[in-house]
């Protein structure tokens, strides 16, 4: 897929203010310092496209921005803020429940995952929660060129292990570099091809 346009919208807190239209909706959402912003700005070739939602208090809202004209690329605020009071995360993690819950525009979540650590709690128990609640999702492990391939491997594989516990197969996903565009044309294609085969149905 060729990104030919890509256009801030709108930022809210209240699903109901979302857009109206019917067009498919790809929401990507991480802990905080996981490389949303980069990578969003990565996909879209636009250097500074989610800084549009990055003044002050607009990464803490839902952000709809506008791709080629036929679907929407949702940033949502990280979960596990380190910095903001526990009153504050309960109004992140109500409105990012009610987004999930209710927006029926949604076609998958991406889950941002820094491919340098290993699994993290709050990662599994949040892609448990997507699975329990019927939500479809991939895993995209972000700074891909901070590690040695076998590193990259050992990681994936220690994530498999976990997730395999529970689930029957491994969640579909990709390993990306916003600063070496690793991943960019599989994670465009993979959206071109679900919104290919939406108009098919």
């Amino acid at each position: 897929m060729l990104i030919k346009s890509a256009e801030f919208v709108m930022s809210n807190s209240d699903v109901a203010k979302c857009p109206k239209d019917r067009l498919p909706e790809y929401a990507f959402i991480g802990r905080s310092n996981v490389g949303k912003s980069s990578l969003i700005n990565m996909l879209t070739n636009r250097k500074s496209l989610a800084k549009t939602s990055g003044r002050p208090g607009k990464t803490q809202l839902i952000n709809h921005f506008l791709i080629n004209k036929n679907w929407y690329l949702v940033d949502l605020p990280g979960y596990g803020y380190a910095r903001v009071s526990k009153s504050t995360k309960k109004v992140f993690q109500k409105f990012i429940t009610a987004y999930f819950a209710k927006r029926e525009q949604l076609i998958s979540a991406f889950v941002l995952v820094d491919i340098r650590h290993t699994p993290q709690p709050i990662d599994l128990e949040f892609m448990q929660w997507l699975g329990e609640n019927g939500i479809p999702f991939s895993i995209i492990f972000t700074k891909a060129d901070k590690l040695k391939p076998k590193a990259i491997e050992n990681h994936i594989n220690a994530y498999k292990d976990i997730l395999m516990e529970t689930w029957e197969d491994m969640p579909n996903y990709f390993i990306t570099s916003s600063s070496k565009e690793i991943g960019k044309e599989e994670l465009l294609n993979y959206i071109d091809n679900t919104n290919s085969n939406l108009k098919l149905d």
